[in-house]
C-alpha cells in the first residue's frame, strides 16, 4: 500500500469524472478475457466499476498479472476514467463509463470461495453463515447494514435535536426474573453470584428520571434467553428511550416525527401524521391480533348473536361455555378447492382450533358448506348477511374461547394473505395499539403477570380494580406496530408508591419480595420522582422491514441461527477447565437434543 491512496470508491464515479485519473481499490468480481483486452468487474461497498486492461497501456508485466486476475483478489487500480467501449450497461450505475488502467497492483490473492458472491444468493443459509465474512460482501447485505448505519445516525441527530441524551447503562446487571430468561454471567470475586446481561434498561432508565436528566436515549444491546424465530435473535439492538413530565400523546408525537424522518430521509417514504390508534380490545376483535397488519382487509366479524339459537351444536357449545363465533369473508374464493380449505382447516388447527367451519357461496347464490345440513335457510341467510358475503364468497368461522377463536381467525388471516399474494413490502401501514390488559394469567405461575412489566402504570379509572378484578384492568401501554410486527412498546410508569404497591400486591409480590428484586428502584422512589414514560424500538425489526426482508438475520452483521449458536464462530462452546475453577463453577455432561 505504500505509494498508493485511494481517491474514491468505485460507485462514486460517474460520467461527470470523465478524463480524471483515479486510484481505485477492491475486490474482483469477475473478468472477461476478449484476447487482447482483460475486462475486471472492481466491487467495493459502493458498487462494481468496470476496469479496462489493455497490455500498451499496462506493460507486459502488469498485464501478464491482469490475465491471473480471480474472483476475490484485492487490487489496486490506477488509470483514467474514459467512455465505455460497447455501450452503456444499464444495470450499473458506473455502466457508462470504466477504468482504463496504467497501474494494477495485487494487494492480496483468494482462494475460490464456497459460494459466489452475488446478490440474491441461492446458497443454503446454513452455508453463508460459516462463511459470515464472505457473504456480507454480497451487495444486498451491505445495502442493508448500510442502511442500518443511516438509520441509526438518524436517530441520534433527531433525538439530540429534541433535547434527548445518549446515555449509557451497565451491562452487568442484577436478574430480575419477571420476563424472559436471562443470560447469566458468573462473578469470580463474588463465588456463587451472578450478573445478568440486560433484557432492556428499563430500570435504569427510570433510574434517570429520578435524578432528572429529563429526556433519555440509548441504542442499546439487549440479551434475552429465549426461543429464536424470524424477528427475533439472543442478542439484539434496542432504540430505547425514556421522557419525564409527558403523557402518552407527548411519546407518540416525538416518535411519529421520528419516524417520518426516518422513513422520508431513508426510502422517500411519506408517513402521513398522526398515525391512526386503535385499542387492544378492538385491535383483537376486528384482526385477532394486537399487532395486526393493515395492509389487507378481511376482518373478524362477531357472529356470537346470530347464530346464538341455530342448529349448529358446535356454535352454540361454544357460545354456552363462554365463547364465541366468529368468522372471516375470503372475498372471491368461493371456488376454493378441498384440498386447499382442507390445509386451511390442518393450519387452524395448530393454533387450537378442534376444527374450522367453512362456507362456500357458489356464483349462482348456492352454498356448499361442511355445516350448512345443521342449518335452516333463513339461518344461513342471516349469516351470509352478516358476514356480508356474496357470490364467489369463502367464509370461514372458528367457535370456542375467545382467545384461542382469535388466534385461529388472526393467524388464518395472515395465512391467507400470503397465499393471495396481499402483502405488498412497498406499503408501510402504521398503527399505535393503546389500552393493552395490564395483567395475563400464567397457567405455569398459577397467577398474574404483567402483560408488559411490574412499573406500568394502569389506567387511572382502572386502579380501584387493581386488587379485586385485575383481569379488567386496562394498563396506560402502547405498541407501535408496523404491517404485523410490533416495531416497538412503551407505557406511562407508575410513580406514586401506593399505586406500585398495589400492583405489587396484584401480582403476588410480598413487600419483601419486591424489596429483593427492585429495592434500589423503590429506594430511589422516596426521593421525589417525576411523572414519566418511555418507549423501545426493535432496531433490527425496524430496518427488516424497511429493506424489505424476512429475517432480523439478514440486517445483522454476524447473527445467531435458531439454536442461539454462531456458525461462524463455533459458539457456545466449551472453556478451559482452569476458567471454570476461577469461577467455582463444574459443568455436568448432558445428552444433546436438536433443536429443531
Amino acid at each position: 500500500m505504500r505509494g498508493l491512496k485511494r481517491t474514491c470508491r468505485c460507485a462514486e464515479l460517474g460520467e461527470k469524472n470523465i478524463g480524471e485519473q483515479v486510484t481505485v481499490m477492491g475486490w474482483i468480481q469477475k473478468t472477461r478475457n476478449t484476447g487482447g483486452l482483460i475486462f475486471a468487474d472492481l466491487r467495493d461497498r459502493s458498487g462494481l466499476l468496470q476496469i479496462n486492461f489493455q497490455e500498451e497501456k499496462l506493460g507486459k508485466e502488469q498485464f501478464e498479472k491482469a490475465y491471473k486476475l480471480r474472483s476475490e483478489f484485492v487490487v489496486a487500480v490506477t488509470g483514467e476514467i474514459v467512455k465505455r467501449e460497447g455501450g452503456v450497461n444499464k444495470n450499473l450505475a458506473t455502466g457508462a463509463i470504466e477504468v482504463m488502467a496504467t497501474s494494477l497492483r495485487v494487494l492480496s490473492e483468494s482462494e475460490t470461495p464456497p459460494f459466489p458472491i452475488e446478490a440474491d444468493s441461492k446458497t443454503k443459509e446454513e452455508l453463508r453463515l460459516k462463511y459470515r465474512y464472505l457473504d456480507l460482501r454480497r451487495p444486498d447485505l451491505q445495502r442493508n447494514l448500510i442502511m442500518r448505519s443511516q438509520v441509526a445516525t438518524l436517530i441520534r441527530q433527531f433525538l439530540a435535536d429534541e433535547g434527548f441524551l445518549e446515555i449509557e447503562t451497565p451491562m452487568l446487571t442484577k436478574s430480575t426474573p419477571e420476563g424472559a430468561r436471562d443470560y447469566l454471567v458468573p462473578s469470580r470475586v463474588h463465588p456463587g453470584n451472578f450478573y445478568a446481561l440486560p433484557q432492556s434498561p428499563q430500570l435504569f432508565k427510570q433510574l434517570l428520571m429520578c435524578s432528572g436528566y429529563d429526556r433519555y436515549f440509548q441504542i442499546a444491546r439487549c440479551f434475552r434467553d429465549e426461543d429464536l424465530r424470524a424477528d427475533r435473535q439472543p442478542e439484539f439492538t434496542q432504540v430505547d428511550m425514556e421522557l419525564s413530565f409527558v403523557d402518552e400523546e407527548d411519546v407518540m408525537d416525538v416518535n411519529e416525527r421520528l419516524l417520518q424522518k426516518i422513513f422520508k430521509e431513508v426510502l422517500d417514504v411519506e408517513i402521513e401524521l398522526p398515525i391512526q390508534r386503535m385499542t387492544w380490545q378492538e385491535a383483537m376483535d376486528r384482526f385477532g391480533s394486537d399487532k395486526p397488519d393493515l395492509r389487507f382487509g378481511m376482518e373478524l366479524k362477531n357472529v356470537s348473536e346470530v347464530v346464538k339459537d341455530c342448529g349448529f351444536g358446535v356454535f352454540t357449545g361454544a357460545l354456552e361455555n363462554g365463547g364465541s363465533v366468529r368468522g372471516i369473508n375470503a372475498k372471491g374464493q368461493g371456488s376454493m378447492p378441498r384440498k386447499k380449505i382442507d390445509a386451511l382447516v390442518k393450519f387452524a388447527k395448530d393454533f387450537g382450533a378442534k376444527g374450522l367451519a367453512y362456507l362456500c357461496i357458489n356464483e349462482d347464490g348456492s352454498y356448499k358448506s361442511s355445516f350448512a345440513k345443521f342449518m335452516t335457510d333463513e339461518e344461513l341467510q342471516n349469516l351470509v348477511s352478516a358476514m356480508e358475503g356474496e357470490p364467489g364468497d369463502l367464509l370461514l368461522f372458528a367457535a370456542d374461547q375467545n382467545k384461542i377463536v382469535w388466534d385461529v381467525l388472526g393467524n388464518l388471516r395472515l395465512e391467507l394473505a400470503r397465499n393471495l399474494e396481499l402483502l405488498d413490502k412497498n406499503v408501510y401501514k402504521f398503527l399505535w395499539v393503546t389500552e393493552f390488559p395490564e395483567f395475563e394469567y400464567s397457567e405455569e405461575q398459577g397467577r398474574y403477570v404483567a402483560m408488559h412489566h411490574p412499573f406500568t402504570m394502569p389506567m387511572e379509572e382502572d386502579i380501584p380494580l387493581l386488587k379485586e378484578h385485575p383481569e379488567q384492568v386496562r394498563a396506560r401501554a402502547y405498541d407501535i406496530v408496523l404491517n404485523g410486527t410490533e416495531l416497538g412498546g412503551g407505557s406511562i410508569r407508575i410513580h406514586q408508591n401506593d399505586v406500585q404497591e398495589t400492583m405489587f400486591e396484584a401480582l403476588g409480590f410480598t413487600k419483601e419480595k419486591a424489596n429483593e428484586q427492585f429495592g434500589f428502584l423503590l429506594d430511589a422512589f422516596k426521593y421525589g420522582v417525576p411523572p414519566h414514560a418511555g418507549l423501545a424500538y426493535g432496531l433490527d425489526r425496524l430496518i427488516m422491514l424497511m429493506a424489505k426482508q424476512d429475517s432480523i438475520r439478514d440486517v445483522i452483521a454476524f447473527p445467531k441461527v435458531k439454536d442461539a449458536s454462531c456458525l461462524m464462530t463455533d459458539a457456545p462452546n466449551v472453556v478451559d477447565e482452569k476458567q471454570l475453577e476461577e469461577l467455582y463453577l463444574k459443568t455436568t455432561e448432558v445428552e444433546k437434543t436438536e433443536v429443531v
